[in-house]
């Protein structure tokens, strides 16, 4: 029996004759439905256009949205900062800021005060930055290699003077001298660096005393250092005890 034999004595066959009355029956369905879709469309006014237009314009936004948030989002691997520094080299850990300490110089130095220094400055920094020792300070009992340390005082004695030693650790103070009374110091034979050598005198004001010295003559009493420019009653008061004419 041949295939078309086989066809025909399929039920239903002839009555849609075959593959192609199957393809007119499609063709005649799909014109029942198109046909009264066509003829909605040609009777939509310009308004329905325009909310037909929008509507198709927000679902194809919306699958373009949707299919953007679908895409699978990219890794970024990124080395780790902590121990690589900006060359990618493993980075040195920076040292703390010394912690700032603060000392008192006093005694016979040239700018006695208080000043501030880092951890591990020594006690020869401290009389330095204090403009050094005046002419005649005892600088050789002084621990000048010792570091300093937060509130430490540094007494710097001169020389023959009996002092108490600094308060504060680091050994930065001054030790007895030798003992026994220093002479006075006279107005009228002195130099200059004797003269600097008392207290609250320093280069301008002794090379003052020797000015009024050479101008005026000698001095004939302690009481004319009155008549120096810059010595006053408080002055005159604490070198009363340490020179003479």
């Amino acid at each position: 029996m041949r295939l078309r034999d086989l066809l025909l004595a399929l039920p239903g066959y002839r009555r849609s004759g075959g593959a192609m009355g199957r393809r007119g029956q499609w063709e005649r369905d799909s014109g029942v439905i198109g046909e009264p879709l066509r003829e909605r469309l040609r009777s939509l006014d310009r308004r329905e256009w325009v909310g037909l237009v929008v509507v198709g314009t927000l679902i194809v936004a919306g699958a373009a949205l949707w299919y953007v948030h679908s895409l699978p989002s990219p890794v970024s691997i990124q080395a780790s900062t902590d121990r690589l520094g900006p060359s990618g080299r493993a980075a040195v850990a920076s040292s703390p800021t010394p912690a700032t300490i603060i000392v008192d110089v006093a005694g016979w130095v040239r700018r006695p005060g208080v000043y501030d220094f880092r951890q591990g400055d020594r006690v020869i920094d401290a009389i330095r930055m204090a403009g050094g020792g005046r002419p005649g300070a005892d600088l050789t009992s002084i621990n000048l290699a010792a570091p300093l340390t937060d509130g430490q005082q540094i007494v710097v004695f001169r020389k023959g003077k009996l002092g108490v030693g600094s308060s504060g650790s680091g050994g930065g103070a001054a030790a007895p001298g030798s003992g026994g009374a220093e002479p006075l110091i006279n107005l009228n034979t002195a130099t200059l660096d004797q003269l600097e050598s008392l207290p609250g005198i320093g280069p301008a004001l002794g090379q003052r005393i020797l000015d009024y010295r050479q101008e005026h003559g000698p001095f004939r009493s302690v009481d004319d250092l009155l008549n120096v420019s810059g010595v006053g009653d408080k002055r005159l008061a604490d070198l009363r005890s340490q020179v003479t004419v």
